[in-house]
């Protein structure tokens, strides 16, 4: 019977039928189909200690005495409590296993303790992850509200290029709550509406110049934005320019199409994965102005076939926010660069610097009858020294000028100029007043009435 224990068998001993059965048959792992069949085989043998394997459950189990019982253990985690590839065993309470379902590609793992298991994934907010600077369009320095006119700057850090037909680029605002990503709520999205074009030269993209081409070189590399058309279902083709900069004998140009995305009339997130080349072997130009160019192409002729993937011209308006570039195959959540408000701030202002009437207040000194002078320090450092562009001469509307204690405004205005320009600042001379100023005395820098620019710095790539 089960439970006999063991027999050692010496040579030339009888082995008996009872002891086949008892230290053979009834000790070893029975396998049967099913429960049914080990009922009917095991009638009237049935005893405790007993194992037998059933084929249609995969169970072992063991006779107990008084009925079969499974061999795992009712305490052990169970298969089924997991559900899907990337699920983790968590806990909700002492002793309690729980299920943490898996989480959206690029999330990270953080506890929290309002949540049943005490774990939630949460999107990665790293800063630095996304190279683009201001992704989601809330810097807008420049009052971009529309424009036709290529090669010109509208959100910070973006910029226009077309040639041919119409292409009007326009700055609008989510109405509160439409933003497209739940718990973040965006201000501002760009529009492109394209129309009228058909030459093998026509384009239409906005792009941004990522500082530095060393930047994800020889790295995968994903692309992501958020996207809808006003109609039909119409594409946006995506690539990288790796530019080597100016000076002396820098390489060509290298191009790199990353992909294409078809749009609906909702906003939806398109993401696109390539390799950037390896810079290994190329010269960078003298002058420090190597960039990345991530190119969004909304329309394109023959001519750029070869870098759109055969996108084609095409007659539509196309609505952009979000844009972000990572390293790695997987669009992770979208974040800023820096994750702050203040800190795109900072960066954009890297580029590009302007200061209004309503911000500033500048003391200089004359130094003759007719000159007079005052240090600028910019708000942040610049990329390099920047080009100053100064508001006119003058004491009218928009315009500016030095004053003194002893002269007031000066009766002939004359002429301000940027000189001895740093990527930190800058000196503002002003010459040829007439009104008697004082050298040595404190000369204010004045701003007419009207809200208007004293000066703007660029520094863009």
């Amino acid at each position: 019977m089960a439970g006999a224990g063991y027999k050692l068998f010496t040579t030339g001993a009888v082995l008996t039928a009872a002891e086949v059965n008892t230290y053979l048959q009834e000790q070893v792992v029975m396998r049967f189909a099913n429960a049914a069949a080990r009922t009917t085989a095991l009638s009237g043998v049935l005893a405790e200690g007993m194992v037998s394997y059933l084929d249609d459950t995969n169970v072992v189990e063991i006779y107990n005495g008084s009925a079969w019982a499974s061999l795992d253990d009712p305490n052990a985690i169970q298969n089924t409590i997991v559900d899907a590839k990337g699920d983790l065993i968590s806990a909700s309470a002492a002793d309690t296993p729980a299920r943490l379902a898996v989480g959206n590609n690029g999330e990270t793992l953080v506890a929290d303790s309002s949540t049943t298991t005490g774990l939630r994934w949460q999107a990665d907010f790293s800063a630095g992850r996304n190279k683009i600077i201001n992704g989601d369009f809330a810097i807008n320095q420049r009052n971009f509200t529309s424009t036709t006119t290529s090669g010109i700057f509208i959100f910070d850090r973006f910029s226009t290029n077309n040639i041919g037909g119409t292409v009007t680029y326009t700055a609008q605002t989510f109405t509160l709550g439409s933003a497209p990503v739940a718990g973040y709520e965006g201000k501002n999205f760009l529009d492109i509406a394209t129309t009228g074009q058909s030459a093998a030269a026509d384009i239409a993209r906005t792009q941004q110049r990522i500082e530095s081409v060393r930047t994800l070189a020889n790295q995968i590399v994903t692309i992501s934005f958020w996207a809808k058309a006003a109609s039909g279902t119409p594409k946006v083709a995506v690539e990288i320019q790796q530019v080597f900069g100016t000076g002396g004998s820098p390489s060509s140009v290298v191009n790199t199409y990353f992909g294409q995305a078809t749009l609906s009339t909702s906003w939806a997130r398109y993401s696109v994965t390539a390799t950037l080349p390896s810079i290994s072997g190329k010269t960078l130009g003298t002058v420090g102005d190597d960039f990345l160019s991530v190119n969004l192409y909304t329309s394109a002729g023959s001519n750029f076939d070869s870098r759109t993937g055969n996108l084609g011209v095409q007659t539509a308006t196309i609505s952009f926010w979000g844009i972000q570039v990572e390293a790695g195959s997987v669009a992770t959540p979208f974040t800023t660069s820096t994750g702050t408000l203040a800190g795109e701030l900072d960066l954009c202002m890297r580029y590009y610097q302007v200061v209004t009437r309503d911000n500033y207040a500048y003391l200089g000194q004359a130094y003759s009858t007719s000159a007079a002078a005052a240090p600028i320090i910019f708000l942040k450092p610049m990329r390099v020294s920047p080009s100053i562009t100064l508001a006119a001469a003058g004491s009218g509307s928009g315009q500016i000028t030095f004053l003194t204690s002893t002269a007031g405004i000066p009766g002939t205005i004359g002429t301000l100029s940027a000189v001895n320009i740093t990527l930190n600042g800058f000196r503002l001379e002003g010459s040829g007043f007439t009104g008697s100023f004082s050298a040595g005395y404190a000369a204010l820098l004045f701003a007419g009435s009207a809200p208007t620019e004293v000066w703007r710095a660029s520094a863009e790539l």
